[in-house]
């Protein structure tokens, strides 16, 4: 009877902590059309503490969610315009000289913010790459000699070009491994369309942001988000579902082997297990079912499954793979 009462006693907590979650939505219904689940999934990157990043054409808002997202947690924000010229000082910072005191002091790069919105990441060349992967892995920036921790939460999110567009560059696997959750933004629906063009076509006046919550408020819904209760059935379906995309043939799969190269890392498997959490601390609720996990699947897998030649020979996509991955693995 005891679990009854945790369960109960959990669920209130969670009741009491999440309640931030509607409000960040209303405030940003003010400015954002639609796009409910691009909000939903960067949300459940920060109470997941994990990097999202966002493939989309231009002018599907990416970058107006991401700010106003930065403004009503009332968080630090910068964004970085990614180019080919861009230099791994201009993001991490340097030293300069100071040549009244004779010494170098370091001048601290746009990364030393919560939000730091990496915009048309696929634009620049392997070596910025490279220094934001050790921030976003480490939570750390190294300038000369010094180590700088960066202030928590802190939070990549990139949006990238189709690599089909002009003067992009493919992402290295293992820093594409290292977001989250990668999202694949579409276009508005007609009505949402017009509601865009009747707000946004006014010059002058936009609706303020006013901020809703704060970091110390997101960092107390993690730990609690920690408390979540997710059953060992669950758990063991996470699993399976990663052991798919590597042997399919355990799972009465084997047209799938043909056609994927590398299947997900265990960071799969750790981010799904989180992401399914958040989603349920999303929802008010105190334990994880599989369908919170089916829900976050596709964005945890699909810049994880690397399809072969064949594969891209027939047109299929690291998404078809996943949904054939999902239909077939039993759900508990």
């Amino acid at each position: 009877m005891s679990n009854d009462v945790d369960m109960r006693a959990l669920g209130e907590k969670i009741e009491l902590h999440s309640a931030f979650i509607d409000d960040i939505y209303s405030e940003l219904d003010k400015v954002i059309v639609g796009q409910r689940y691009m909000i939903d999934r960067l949300l459940i990157g920060l109470l997941a503490d994990g990097h999202v990043l966002l493939e989309g054409v231009p002018g599907l808002a990416k970058t107006l969610t991401v700010s106003s997202l930065a403004k009503v947690i009332n968080t630090k924000f910068q964004r970085i315009q990614f180019t080919p010229d861009l230099l791994p000082a201009d993001l991490i910072g340097t030293l300069i000289y100071n040549q009244k005191e004779s010494q170098f002091t370091v001048k601290k790069g746009p990364i030393f913010a919560n939000i730091v919105l990496a915009d048309e990441i696929n634009r620049s060349p392997a070596k910025v790459q490279s220094a934001l992967l050790e921030a976003m892995q480490e939570k750390q920036v190294t300038i000369s000699e010094t180590t700088f921790p960066l202030e928590a939460p802190f939070l990549v999110l990139a949006t990238q070009n189709p690599v089909e567009q002009e003067g992009t560059y493919n992402l290295p696997e293992a820093q594409v491994d290292r977001f989250m959750l990668k999202l694949k933004v579409g276009y508005p629906t007609e009505s949402e369309e017009l509601e865009i063009m009747r707000r946004m076509a006014k010059t002058g006046q936009k609706p303020e942001l006013k901020p809703v919550t704060d970091a110390e408020t997101i960092l107390k819904a993690r730990d609690v988000i920690n408390e979540i209760y997710t059953d060992e059935k669950v758990e063991r379906y996470i699993v399976d579902l990663i052991f798919a995309t590597r042997y399919p043939d355990r799972f009465d799969m084997a047209d799938l082997k043909e056609l994927i190269s590398f299947g997900a890392s265990p960071r799969a498997s750790i981010n799904m297990n989180l992401a399914a959490r958040a989603h349920a601390f999303m929802e008010h609720r105190a334990y994880v079912t599989p369908e919170d996990v089916r829900v976050i699947a596709q964005d945890v897998l699909r810049h994880r499954i690397i399809p072969t030649f064949e594969a891209e020979a027939e047109d299929i996509s690291p998404e078809d793979i996943v949904q054939k991955i999902l239909s077939s693995v039993q759900v508990p």
